[in-house]
């Protein structure tokens, strides 16, 4: 697919205009775009940004994402694409019967924490690729801890939120409830050991994290809060390149990081989608998103059955993307009724989200995340670091692939996306933050881009909708009345949300390269604090 023009018309209610420029952030909270902005007037380029933006991120936005997170990036370098799986990999002492008698993975505390990865990415990609110094990278970030920046409303309301979720975890309170309450939009929030942890981070590159003082301090609060985690645990993270899996899609192509995240369940979902053979129809009409929904649900039980760690899955995930199981899966959808499909078995053969880019072509997609709303609530003490629960991503199931076990990556809902040109060039960097809407965001983004040529403010901008379970789909109120009445008239359950419930539909930043321009166009989610910024 080769961009010749987009529709700039304002189809949705939105504040905000598409940014269009040579160099380009997007991001959920303004201080990191311009953190990411600012590396790129110092001659830096989108991978140094998109850093830049991600330190920062873990300092103004640490509802969503920490030190403690984990992180995936998909980035063209000029040339290819490259993919980067940063996520960590549970507690040697976690086996099945460490958790027995419990029905589900515990979503707070120690027995929450997965070894955090984020650190590991920000190491691997400013080695690989970065050209200005760490320190000055990191400089946004400390500064904005050491001398403290004024809490945004939205994140504000999610602050507020975790209080009482969050108060009693171990050095919840301490780190983040000064005198005893969430700071209030526009209070001024320091954090002196995030600063402090930065700098130890930039120093030793990563070392001390995983096997330095940090590490160490990290281990001695696990152990004193009956935690699993060890410094062996730490010391044995990697981060890995890994290539990007890709799904053809309205005569381009969308990709994803291989398991052992959800990203193939947008690639189901779209490829499904081209073997129902796609049709200019409306965008927002009935038969569209009817369409859209059931190939979703279709890709979501398979994501759900067969996706886990790659080591551990039974089948290779490219099978779930054979153009002739996409094809059988396709003929289940029933154009006129909503279905409750199973998943199907192949033949053998909320969390921050950036992107970023820079007039030389270099383009970067880059998600870190604590995964629920600050993660465990597990904060060590003195150092800023929150750690994310991506254990609760596993499952306690004998036999299911994802089953809990030692130095295993589980269940990720993070993901990067990328989308390319028929031509193979880059055609956009795209990410929705929010837990489980990110693969069914990642369709409704392409969809609306690749398909229906809607600039990205508009594909952000746009009413969402989220499949619940079987039948029971959520949309957004701002959906069209008339639309929701005609997904009801096809059986499909319509549960709708209201404007405070729209964290679930998660916070879409996109950034565009218009071929007939040769300049980025970019969006931001009006859903979030954050915005696109250029020059």
């Amino acid at each position: 697919m080769q961009m010749s023009s987009l529709d700039y018309k304002a189809r949705y209610p939105s504040a905000r205009s598409p940014v269009m420029a040579r160099n380009i952030v997007s991001t959920s909270q303004p201080l990191a775009a311009q953190a990411g902005i600012s590396m790129l007037h110092m001659g830096g380029n989108a991978v140094d940004a998109a850093l830049a933006a991600a330190m920062t991120l873990t300092v103004v936005e640490p509802s969503g994402c920490g030190i403690g997170s984990d992180a995936f990036a998909i980035l063209w370098d000029g040339a290819r694409l490259h993919g980067l799986n940063a996520s960590g990999r549970s507690p040697a002492g976690w086996t099945p019967a460490r958790f027995a008698g419990h029905e589900r993975m515990p979503e707070l505390g120690w027995d929450a924490v997965t070894v955090p990865g984020a650190v590991s990415a920000w190491i691997a990609l400013h080695e690989k690729f970065g050209s200005l110094p760490l320190e000055t990278i990191a400089a946004p970030a400390i500064g904005y801890a050491r001398h403290g920046y004024a809490v945004s409303p939205i994140i504000a309301d999610l602050w507020a939120r975790a209080k009482d979720r969050l108060g009693a975890q171990p050095g919840f309170a301490e780190t983040f409830l000064p005198q005893g309450r969430a700071p209030k939009a526009g209070e001024i929030f320091r954090s002196e050991g995030h600063a402090t942890t930065l700098e130890q981070i930039v120093a030793t590159k990563g070392e001390a994290f995983y096997r330095g003082a940090i590490a160490e301090k990290i281990t001695a609060f696990s152990a004193k809060h009956g935690g699993a985690m060890t410094l062996e645990d730490l010391g044995a993270h990697r981060a890995d390149w890994v290539e990007p899996l890709s799904q053809s899609f309205a005569g381009g192509a969308v990709q994803e990081i291989p398991p052992n995240g959800q990203g193939i369940a947008a690639l189901i979902a779209l490829g499904i989608l081209e073997a129902t053979g796609r049709d200019k129809a409306n965008v927002d009409g009935v038969d569209t998103v009817h369409r859209a929904i059931e190939a979703m649900k279709l890709a979501l039980v398979d994501a759900y059955e067969h996706v886990a760690d790659r080591d551990a899955m039974a089948l290779h995930p490219e099978m779930l993307l054979d153009p002739v199981y996409l094809s059988a899966r396709a003929k289940l959808i029933d154009q006129s009724r909503a279905g409750d499909p199973h998943y199907g078995q192949p033949a053998a053969g909320g969390t921050v989200y950036l992107a970023a880019a820079d007039a030389s072509g270099m383009m970067i997609s880059f998600i870190q995340s604590n995964y629920m709303g600050f993660g465990s609530g597990i904060v060590v003490p003195g150092t800023g670091v929150s750690l994310q629960n991506r254990g609760a991503g596993f499952v306690l199931a004998d036999g299911h692939v994802n089953r809990v076990a030692p130095r295993k990556r589980p269940f990720q809902t993070i993901i990067p996306g990328f989308a390319t040109n028929g031509d193979g060039s880059p055609l956009m960097a795209f990410g929705v933050m929010g837990g489980p809407i990110q693969a069914q965001g990642h369709l409704q983004v392409a969809q609306r881009i690749m398909g229906h040529g809607q600039n990205p403010q508009a594909a952000a901008d746009a009413p969402r909708w989220r499949v619940l379970q079987g039948r029971r789909v959520a949309v957004e109120s701002s959906m069209d009345a008339r639309l929701v009445e005609a997904l009801r008239a096809r059986g499909h359950e319509i549960v709708v949300e209201t404007p405070d419930s729209a964290f679930a539909f998660g916070g879409a930043q996109i950034v565009l390269r218009d071929a007939a321009t040769g300049l980025y166009v970019a969006g931001s989610d009006p859903r979030k604090d954050g915005c696109a910024v250029g020059f």
